[in-house]
């Protein structure tokens, strides 16, 4: 029986990054969406059930599953409130506003015998896909530094003014940031220590549009890097190890495709494979298939109780907790010990 799916909003992220897989893949049915005084959903899926409260859509009780894809400083009482409807969540990315947020909607989901999971589209990016397989291959022997780059040119601010307002969970460490750093802690595990430097750097900004976090792993460090006046942009991933370096660029074309309204292939360009260097020469690394509707699809089977969650709630929580140190690190100039 298909999992009747809820959005709390049907924005960008709704429309390009859930709707899309919630209406395709057999496992689900885009059964509802909660809009104040729109119509935007029922335009692109006209069974779909339009809510005016987020108290009536958490009362039909037909609706299994929630995804929080509202602005950042709503993930903790929306999560919240849709638990203790009985509802299981996904939420997007940041997972909350604060460690503390993040370990309550854990404590509460685990209590109620819920499924709470984190939308970490990034992890299905064909890009990451590539560098994670590169790394797990162990070709390039011990690893000596690492660097990743989530970076953009936009010296216009955001239209969305949730973003651009200093408050709770704002800031492109929250932003962007998740992004990079759970790639690096799903890459490299927990690290020894964090530094960081968080900074605005367009005149009109008024909320970090600058980072860098360095993850410390004793052996060798991870650089995280973001911004949004680099026009002429680095390889996103530079992976240098004992016996080699690969570096590949940020090419994941399923969100242009999305956004464009079009089905994705999820697969790069030749052009745009990654390029490994070791003592064998140096040789173009084919990119593997992208595909977000794979997280999707693997939250289906946990539904179903055949795997864990895609991404849970402790890994969520662990993201949290290096934003944190990092704005700690930033506020007191020093490194931040994990």
């Amino acid at each position: 029986m298909p999992i009747n799916t809820a959005l709390l909003s049907f924005g960008m992220s709704g429309r390009v990054f859930h709707a899309p897989f919630l209406h395709a893949l057999p496992e689900y049915r885009l059964y509802a969406v909660w809009e104040r005084d729109k119509h935007l959903a029922t335009a692109l899926y006209p069974d779909i059930r339009t809510y005016r409260s987020l108290e009536a859509l958490l009362e039909d009780p037909a609706i299994a599953l929630v995804v929080v894809n509202t602005p950042n400083y709503t993930h903790y009482t929306y999560t919240k409130q849709a638990l203790l409807a009985g509802k299981h969540v996904v939420v997007e990315k940041p997972f909350t506003a604060t460690v503390a947020e993040a370990a309550e909607l854990k404590v509460i989901a685990e209590q109620n015998g819920l499924y709470l999971s984190v939308f970490q589209n990034r992890r299905y990016d064909s890009d990451y896909r590539t560098v994670k397989q590169v790394i797990d291959s162990g070709v390039l022997g011990n690893m000596a530094e690492a660097e990743i780059h989530f970076d953009r040119y936009n010296r216009v601010l955001s239209p969305k003014t949730h973003k651009e307002v200093p408050g709770p969970g704002t800031g492109i460490h929250y932003d962007l940031g998740p992004h990079l750093i759970d790639q690096a802690l799903q890459l490299f595990g927990w690290p020894e220590a964090v530094w960081a430097d968080l900074r605005i750097q367009r005149p009109t900004s008024r909320v970090e549009d600058y980072m860098e976090i360095v993850l410390d792993y004793g052996g060798f460090p991870v650089r995280l890097k973001s911004g949004y006046l680099v026009r002429e942009a680095l390889p996103a991933y530079v992976m240098h190890g004992a016996n080699g370096s690969f570096l590949k660029s940020r090419s994941d074309v399923q969100e242009a495709d999305l956004t464009a309204g079009k089905p994705s292939a999820g697969e790069d360009p030749e052009s745009e494979w990654g390029l490994l260097h070791t003592d064998a020469g140096r040789q173009t690394v084919p990119s593997l298939k992208g595909d977000y509707g794979d997280f999707y699809r693997e939250l289906a089977e946990t539904l179903e109780g055949n795997r864990p969650l895609p991404v849970t709630a402790e890994e969520g929580l662990a993201v949290m907790r290096v934003i944190e140190a990092a704005a700690l690190s930033n506020r007191e100039k020093r490194w931040v010990s994990c």
